[in-house]
């Protein structure tokens, strides 16, 4: 089976947020926002041949999957910023819904990851504006 159409299956059929799949490899994860990502990513875990699907990507996810090095990804609701964003870096994107930019868990605003990475123009800039909002929001 195609792993894009495995990792989309699991993401649907499972109480999952992100699903990552490589051939008999499964990462899955069921926490909100970017914090999974946050977590590969300080595994030094090379995702480069995985294919994922997410329930939500804003441009601070889009970027975080660019620093995984992510080729194929499907997601069911993406923002105009992270598409183009994956698009112009050579990922591969399937989606279900294509918003604006993406709204905060409360739907008062915006998600303020969006907005913390909405002027970055690499994803290390964005790994340092990501982790900041994380701290202010933490605190």
């Amino acid at each position: 089976m195609n792993d894009l159409i495995k990792a989309k299956e699991i993401l649907e059929n499972g109480a999952f947020t992100c699903v990552l799949v490589k051939g008999d490899e499964v990462i899955s994860f069921s926490e909100r926002g970017v914090k999974p990502l946050l977590a590969l990513l300080s595994q030094s875990k090379s995702l480069e041949s995985f294919c994922a699907a997410d329930k939500v990507v804003g441009k601070a996810a889009a970027f975080l999957y660019l620093l995984l090095g992510v080729k194929k990804l499907h997601a069911l609701v993406i923002s105009e910023h992270a598409l183009s964003l994956l698009l112009g870096n050579g990922v591969a994107v399937s989606y279900d819904t294509l918003v604006p930019m993406i709204r905060n868990r409360t739907d008062t605003g915006f998600c303020p990851m969006e907005q913390a990475t909405m002027n970055c123009s690499s994803p290390e800039e964005a790994l340092a504006a990501i982790k900041e909002t994380l701290k202010k929001l933490n605190s």
